[in-house]
């Protein structure tokens, strides 16, 4: 299977534009207010579920003796706050 490319920013804004017909500076703010609202939200703790798509969360982890799997030398895991993203049961049955 060949590797298809990371999409960047600028990628979205581009194919956005091009579909929707907005200029490249309009898309561009819609999709960082798309993204400065995920953010805002996460930050106050909030999920943020996108129907069809999925949800973004943060969990919370626990500090935690982990192990460097080069050396094989344990190290502490200091405890963190993670985003999570889950796909929806209809996105997951894309790609089936």
């Amino acid at each position: 299977m060949m590797m298809k490319k990371t999409w960047t920013r600028n990628d979205i804004i581009e194919e956005i534009s091009g579909n929707v017909g907005l200029s490249l500076s309009e898309s561009a703010k819609i999709i960082e207010e798309i993204f400065e609202f995920i953010l805002n939200e996460l930050e106050k703790g909030d999920d943020v579920k996108i129907s069809s798509f999925g949800t973004f969360s943060v969990r919370h982890k626990k500090s935690r003796l982990g192990r460097n799997p080069k050396t094989g030398i344990s190290a502490p895991i200091k405890e963190r706050n993670v985003v999570t993203f889950s796909s929806s049961n209809i996105l997951k049955s894309n790609f089936k």
